[in-house]
């Protein structure tokens, strides 16, 4: 029998802790933030020889992006490096292990596991957000949810819901595809079960930590930032493939790396046809509350 498989593009949590890091706790990441940067949407011009500029024009028109970004393009890999090793694996890979340290604990309790993993992700996005906000150039303040003239034009309501049906097929062939190859494999997590179980405690911690922490801080880093930066330097196609390679490498899941891959495509083509994070984050959300849901059902 062919099970299909759903990778959560939020918190991957561990198992049952024992005083040493195990699977990281990760979690693909907007509000209106306090911040200097603008989405100021402008389609780049190429001037490619014995190319048909009719046929630019069209491609170059599905993306909203423009090239006037908030931060400077020669400072993007150092932001991002900055921010994996000071925030990302600090938080999301090693964080249990100085909870259990500071509480004396070999084993954290499933509430007090789920509690920990909301705290550490709300850490991770407000150190997130500061950092973005302290790089980015004088003059430019940060407005996810409201896009330019153009962006506005374009349906991300709309956009949300097809891009959500879109990335529940894709998601449900690459299983069938990965079933027939490799073998059938269960459709639960069963420490995430355990957790959202275990009391209403965590399973609101975790509804919280999956539905709108995780894709919030996913949402910024991954598409507000990155993508956005690199598709000022190069074609949109180009960054989106990029960037949805680095958010699949971020999770440290080899068995889930070509679905995660895939979520960061339609995520990322998502966000360059609206210019809005409104629209990849309803897409995050929705996509890791069927996760729960499956979960919970399995």
């Amino acid at each position: 029998m062919i099970v299909a498989h759903w990778p959560p593009i939020s918190a991957t949590l561990c198992p049952k802790f024992s005083g040493h890091v195990n699977k990281p706790l990760k979690g693909l990441r907007s509000f209106t933030f306090n911040s200097s940067f603008s989405f100021k949407a402008s389609f780049r011009c190429y001037c490619i020889k014995n190319e048909n500029p009719n046929k630019i024009s069209s491609e170059e028109g599905f993306s909203v992006l423009g090239s006037d970004i908030p931060w400077d393009s020669g400072s993007i890999w150092s932001t991002m490096a900055f921010y994996f090793f000071s925030l990302h694996i600090p938080f999301s890979f090693g964080g249990l292990s100085v909870v259990a340290q500071i509480l004396h604990q070999p084993v954290i309790d499933p509430q007090t596991e789920a509690l920990s993993i909301l705290t550490l992700q709300t850490l991770e996005l407000i150190g997130a957000l500061l950092l973005l906000n302290y790089t980015a150039k004088p003059g430019y303040r940060f407005s996810v949810f409201r896009g330019d003239q153009l962006s506005t034009r374009r349906n991300w309501l709309l956009a949300s819901a097809i891009g959500f049906g879109f990335l529940v097929l894709l998601v449900f062939l690459t299983s069938l595809v990965a079933d027939i190859l490799i073998g059938p494999k269960a459709v639960n997590n069963p420490i995430l079960k355990e957790i959202l179980l275990s009391s209403n405690v965590s399973e609101i911690a975790c509804i919280l930590v999956y539905c709108i922490v995780t894709p919030l801080l996913e949402e910024t880093v991954y598409r507000g930032f990155l993508l956005t930066s690199l598709a000022s330097t190069m074609k949109w196609q180009q960054a989106v493939i990029i960037t949805s390679a680095i958010f699949s490498a971020a999770h440290f899941s080899g068995e889930n790396s070509l679905q995660l891959f895939i979520i960061g495509c339609v995520l990322g083509c998502s966000y360059c046809w609206t210019g809005s994070l409104s629209s990849s984050i309803v897409i995050h959300s929705l996509y890791n509350a069927l996760t729960l849901t499956i979960t919970l059902l399995s």
